[in-house]
């Protein structure tokens, strides 16, 4: 980590940007990555890697804050890395694993060859195919679109069906053969997202990787560990941006004042700060569920796309308030928050989108407020372990079959004022399921059901923030403050399901009970305003 902080200071903030806007390949990067075997240590299983060699979910956060904190574009050729992995590391072909290994010791890349053209992510319309040859082999035809990592990956995870059938296979394809057609990179920034087409690529059994409904759940399980790192990405572009939009503010005067004097500079710095320190607190208590799951503990299904709905959303809100103080400096081409106000809006739409996400979580509501289970308390799982479970998750359904522990007892350990008042809306919300939940009809309606979703997200939220929060020992000033924008947030999201078509007059009036304000005071907000964020300023600015 350390290693990696020291080559991008090193490297420098005007050499980032000229980087960033030339739209140059990383290759500085990946060479400090081969020369340091970084990915080798980071996303090898300790029984093919060296000693030292794991997959630490742990470990992995704070590297992929790093790499977001000095640009999405390093970031993102990490994610498709892990993406890429995911299938290989989850299958039963020992030969493609010591290949991996192999590679990955060597510096190389990785990629997923999941989305298409014509079908997006919507892997039940795949039409990349695998037809058997009289003499065993197979021939691959098909296009893949949108795969970051494409034009250099040795070994690229793709997803097709065997042809003639309904049977789904995981195979791996590399970029240097001559039946790979490399189209063009689809974006315009330093990534390769490339456009590659497959004609009559030959495919022995040595590549196949899983078929049937192993490649089909390989599928879903990888996407299950990827979409946990886009929360940490925003977290990182949010932490930086945060520090160069108070370092500017904080020393600039306008009309005889500084402008974090003005009381509504306060207020949009406190609601950054705050949000993101939430954003942090819940993405680490997701990692300790994912990291102690197992077939009898799956909670993290419901965390994982919480973290890639709530808090990568959550980071586009943070930049929109930092934008709001700096106004113009935002975008000045010598800034990192040019990069980040740009990049911020990718997160949310990467490995499905914030809906089809919210679809899934919706899966999860009864048997989390209805159908508590006990489970052993799960202290902060740090310790430096393989994370073996991620690449044995088993079928990827039976999701509505998945229990959780109860909420209340977290709720429940902070006495303050805005706790108990987001309580009390926790409150009326299951009253609003009991009473006057959806009916069928309703629970057709996308764009109602989507809104429903965004206030138990809010719950679930908030829950795992709180049982953070005593963990890391953050104080109640922070967590107050915390709920205080929760308050406001639950109350938006309930005027927004109030505002949709269709609803009867006791579900109006359901949400209407839960619209309510945060409760201010005004001492305790001078104080969390003074030690906690403005105390912040020129604690950091990267080296130019």
């Amino acid at each position: 980590m350390l290693k990696t902080i020291d080559f991008f200071e090193s490297k420098g903030k005007v050499k980032l940007k000229e980087d960033d806007r030339g739209r140059v390949w990383y290759d500085d990067f990946l060479q400090f990555v081969r020369d340091n075997e970084i990915f080798y240590r980071l996303l090898t299983p300790d029984q093919y890697g060296e000693e030292g060699c794991r997959w630490d979910s742990w470990r992995n956060c704070e590297f992929n804050e790093i790499l977001a904190f000095y640009g999405l574009h390093y970031w993102y050729t990490w994610q498709v890395s892990i993406l890429g992995l995911g299938p290989i590391w989850m299958s039963a072909n020992e030969q493609a694993k010591r290949r991996a290994a192999k590679l990955l010791k060597e510096g190389h890349v990785f990629a997923f060859g999941l989305s298409e053209r014509e079908h997006g992510a919507d892997i039940y319309s795949t039409s990349t195919t695998l037809t058997p040859q009289p003499d065993g082999t197979y021939r691959a035809n098909g296009e893949k679109y949108y795969i970051g990592n494409g034009n250099i990956a040795e070994m690229v995870s793709t997803f097709g069906k065997i042809a003639g059938t309904d049977d789904y296979v995981f195979f791996t394809a590399n970029y240097k053969h001559k039946n790979y057609e490399l189209v063009k990179n689809i974006i315009n920034s330093q990534s390769y997202v490339a456009d590659f087409i497959l004609r009559d690529y030959p495919i022995t059994e040595e590549e196949i990787l899983s078929r049937g409904p192993a490649a089909w759940d390989d599928a879903l399980n990888t996407v299950n560990v990827g979409k946990y790192n886009l929360g940490w990405a925003s977290i990182g572009i949010c932490t930086h941006a945060f520090y160069e939009a108070l370092n500017h503010a904080a020393n600039r005067r306008l009309y005889g004042t500084y402008v974090t004097d003005f009381p509504h500079v306060k207020q949009l710095f406190a609601d950054a700060y705050a949000r993101l320190v939430a954003m942090k607190l819940f993405a680490l208590r997701a990692a300790d569920y994912m990291r102690v799951a197992s077939p009898e503990d799956r909670r993290y299904l419901l965390y994982n796309p919480t973290m890639k709905m709530k808090v990568t959303t959550q980071g586009e809100e943070v930049i929109n308030l930092l934008w709001d103080v700096i106004a113009a400096k935002g975008f000045e081409s010598d800034t990192y928050f040019e990069m980040a106000a740009r990049d911020i809006r990718a997160l949310p739409k990467l490995e499905g989108t914030v809906h089809v996400n919210i679809a899934l979580i919706n899966k999860f509501i009864p048997n989390y407020f209805f159908n508590p289970q006990s489970y052993p308390a799960v202290p902060r799982q740090d310790q430096p372990q393989h994370d073996r479970f991620l690449f044995d998750q088993g079928p990827a359904r039976g999701l509505g079959k998945i229990r959780f522990h109860d909420y209340a007892p977290a709720y429940d350990h902070y006495d303050l004022p805005n706790v108990q008042r987001f309580k009390e809306q926790i409150a009326l919300f299951k009253e609003f399921l009991i009473g006057a939940a959806p009916d069928g009809e309703q629970q057709q309606d996308t764009d109602l059901m989507l809104a429903l979703g965004e206030l138990f997200t809010l719950i679930v939220y908030g829950q795992l923030i709180l049982e953070n929060a005593v963990i890391y020992d953050v104080g109640t000033d922070i967590v107050d403050q915390i709920f205080d924008f929760m308050i406001r947030d639950f109350s938006k999201f309930a005027l927004q399901l109030y505002s949709k078509r269709g609803l009867s007059a006791a579900q109006g009036e359901g949400l209407k009970k839960m619209f309510l304000k945060p409760v201010g005071d005004a001492k305790q907000f001078a104080r969390f305003w003074s030690d906690r964020v403005l105390s912040l300023k020129d604690t950091y600015e990267m080296n130019p």
